[in-house]
């Protein structure tokens, strides 16, 4: 048995599972909208799964909101206006803390901005993934690039100066002139944040059933390089694999993911890390996934989808597959102060890791090196012991 001599920070995530289309690269729980979404109704849903939950975190507060799925910003900022009434009305939720909202930049959702911000809503995610509508289309997105275009600056015009901008590269047909230049669209625009990652194929997705011709290793590679280059030089620091923020604006959120923190989540599908003090227990917990399901059992026992406590092993894990993307590591007192363990329990495979070169490590900080971040499976895989390999995925 372990103690924690305090609990990590707590976030709260909404998932809202409708889109309009369904992406052939997505394999979030996401649902095509058909017939309308039922947004009382869900909305009801969601404040019951809550009410239910709320004895998991005992009057904890929240650092950060992120509502995602799915498409959110169909939903009307009146139904959303109710969710966050009802949170605030439950919930310690600081008047400025970080409350994210994805977004695509549709025509339709773009309209409902400024009503979102007037919400308290501080940060708009969007969805852009490229600029170009040929990449576009084979992506299956229902925007085109000038639309991504005039999304950004009805936002930053609505007032969110916390933007973040999700982009793709290594597309299929993408070679370095043009994945870079979908990236200087994006710099030209000014977001806070940007959110640039690779193309990968997951299974149960149409791209995984059907697979695109993709560029090969070593031109993804070169448009990695120069992108990072192009975005240090503008002043966007990487601070996770794929996560690049101008001047204090990383994400509070997914900076608490990646450093291990709790969440306790809501909606169709939605997942919950939850630590106790007392004996260091760490619990992950699932909602029903189907939305006709969820709205059925929200409120019940019964909407619980999978429940497990976690062994030793999977949180050793689970923590370095974590704190490990970040370029600059962790600090030394964050694993035990997160996992209840000491640093000494994971001594062999940080010896070894640091003699493989893949990580720095000194009494205050543990860090991947260069190296480590490019074969950061092969780091992570020195930490697995009774857990399944193909847990380990980066």
């Amino acid at each position: 048995m372990r103690y924690l001599k305090t609990l990590p920070p707590l976030s709260l995530y909404v998932h809202l599972p409708w889109c309009v289309r369904k992406c052939p690269y997505c394999d979030f729980n996401s649902h095509q909208v058909r017939g309308g979404i039922p947004e009382d109704a869900y909305v009801d849903a969601l404040i019951s799964d809550l009410d239910q939950s709320l004895v998991h975190v005992a009057g904890r507060p929240i650092i950060s909101v992120f509502i995602g799925g799915g498409t959110p910003s169909l939903f009307r900022a009146k139904a959303l206006e109710r969710l966050l009434t009802a949170l605030r009305a439950r919930l310690s939720m600081p008047y400025d803390m970080e409350i994210t909202l994805e977004a695509n930049p549709g025509t339709v959702e773009a309209k409902r901005f400024r009503g979102y911000r007037a919400l308290g809503i501080n940060r708009l995610s969007l969805g852009v993934q490229s600029f170009d509508d040929k990449k576009l289309r084979q992506l299956g997105r229902i925007h085109s690039g000038q639309e991504a275009l005039s999304a950004i600056r009805i936002a930053q015009n609505a007032g969110f100066e916390n933007l973040n901008l999700d982009l793709m590269f290594g597309l299929p047909g993408h070679d370095e002139a043009s994945a870079i230049n979908d990236l200087k669209l994006a710099i030209e625009c000014a977001p806070a944040h940007l959110s640039w990652y690779q193309l990968t194929i997951e299974p149960n997705t149409v791209f995984h059933r059907h697979p695109p011709l993709l560029p090969e290793d070593d031109v993804v590679w070169a448009i990695q390089i120069a992108g990072q280059a192009l975005l240090a030089e503008h002043g966007y620091r990487q601070y996770e694999v794929s996560a690049y923020a101008a001047s204090q604006r990383s994400c509070v959120h997914n900076l608490n993911y990646w450093q291990f923190g709790d969440y306790l989540g809501i909606g169709a599908g939605a997942h919950s890390k939850i630590t106790t003090v007392q004996g260091g227990q760490i619990t992950r917990f699932s909602k029903r996934r189907q939305p006709s399901t969820y709205l059925a059992r929200a409120g019940t026992p019964d909407v619980i989808d999978g429940k497990r406590v976690l062994t030793r092993d999977d949180v050793v894990l689970e923590f370095m597959m974590n704190a490990l993307r970040l370029t600059q590591g962790f600090e030394t007192a964050l694993f035990a102060d997160h996992t209840g363990f000491p640093v000494s329990a994971v001594a062999e495979e940080l010896r070894t890791a640091k003699a493989k070169k893949l990580i720095e490590w000194d009494e205050h900080r543990i860090r991947p090196t260069e190296l480590g971040k490019q074969f950061l499976n092969d780091l992570l895989c020195l930490f697995l012991r009774n857990t399944a390999p193909e847990k380990v995925i980066v």
